[in-house]
């Protein structure tokens, strides 16, 4: 039986349809990934699937039970990493993380302890006696997490665990969640960042307002249009002068991208990319590069949802702000 099993799940909010009737599954010990843009339906879902909402129809089980009968054994058996911290700011690490372990019936002996050591794990111990208001994004981000397992629970989720944290942070958190992978613990992560999705995840659902459009293994999706390649050229004149050479000697070619650079083709199946070196030396052209680019998570992503990858780009520039 899986951890998680989700079927026909919706949600509204006043006329917002944001969950449209998904449905999946969570094996026990896997990092399952839902992969989207802002206003996918990303954060609605793990708020249901945690008991911070009801759905409007649908039905959720965990760990066999019934997710809308039994919420309060199930949230003693879960951690959860909100995508904006639920910690106090008053209170100082250390205490943020022993009253947390006291909710879930700890000793204050080993919370304390328990709280020391997840406090010198994330190299937040000289900082453990400062109040949580004065942490830094990074910092805030990585005392969440340290509170959602000092419980040590068997299922984590993470609502966007590095959305806007600085670089070194973000290692430390897809190392913990690589860790407790490794322990067995089974992670729900909801993420925008392709990258993140593609180091972390056994398998990924692709949701697309609020619609799930697929779910499959990383291996998988990557071995999807296998035959297809890209290449990328770039040349001194500039991708729109490559473009429009490209396009007269073969109007059928599919250019994925054009920048100022250069430009991204498609090659199907044995296509070899001398006809156009050919065609650039023919034209004059004074060509910098041309690399075949191997298909990526990002690029299957592309193809499945239609979503150009900008918008996810400007998510993350916006957070950066």
């Amino acid at each position: 039986m899986s951890t998680i099993q989700v079927q026909a799940l919706h949600k509204k909010y006043n006329g917002l349809h944001a969950v449209r009737g998904i449905s999946f599954s969570v094996e026990k010990g896997e990092v399952f990934g839902f992969l989207g843009p802002n206003g996918a339906g990303k954060t609605s879902t793990i708020n249901m699937l945690t008991g911070l909402a009801r759905p409007s129809s649908g039905t959720i089980t965990i760990h066999g039970m019934d997710a809308l009968k039994h919420t309060k054994d199930i949230q003693s058996r879960i951690g959860v990493v909100p995508d904006e911290s639920n910690l106090y700011d008053d209170l100082s690490g250390l205490d943020n993380l022993s009253f947390c372990a006291s909710l879930y019936g700890m000793k204050k002996a080993d919370r304390i302890r328990k709280a020391r050591e997840l406090l010198a794990s994330f190299s937040l111990d000289a900082a453990r006696d400062r109040p949580f208001r004065t942490y830094s994004k990074g910092m805030k981000r990585k005392l969440t997490i340290a509170a959602a397992i000092i419980h040590e629970p068997e299922i984590l989720f993470l609502d966007e665990p590095t959305s806007g944290i600085d670089v070194e942070s973000a290692r430390q958190i897809r190392r913990l969640i690589r860790s407790l992978h490794d322990q067995g613990v089974t992670i729900f992560l909801t993420t925008h960042y392709i990258e993140d999705a593609e180091r972390l995840c056994d398998r990924i659902a692709f949701i697309v307002e609020g619609v799930i459009v697929e779910t499959d293994t990383v291996s998988a999706l990557l071995s999807r249009n296998k035959d297809t390649r890209e290449v990328a050229f770039k040349a001194v004149e500039g991708g729109r002068h490559l473009h429009d050479a490209v396009k007269q000697r073969w109007p059928d070619v599919t250019i994925r991208a054009v920048s100022a650079e250069g430009i991204r083709v498609v090659l199907e199946h044995e296509t070899s990319i001398m006809p156009f070196l050919k065609l650039f030396e023919s034209g004059g052209f004074d060509l910098l590069e041309a690399r075949i680019i191997h298909q990526s998570l990002e690029d299957v992503f592309v193809s499945i949802t239609g979503i150009d990858i900008d918008r996810l780009e400007k998510a993350r520039e916006a957070e950066s702000t």
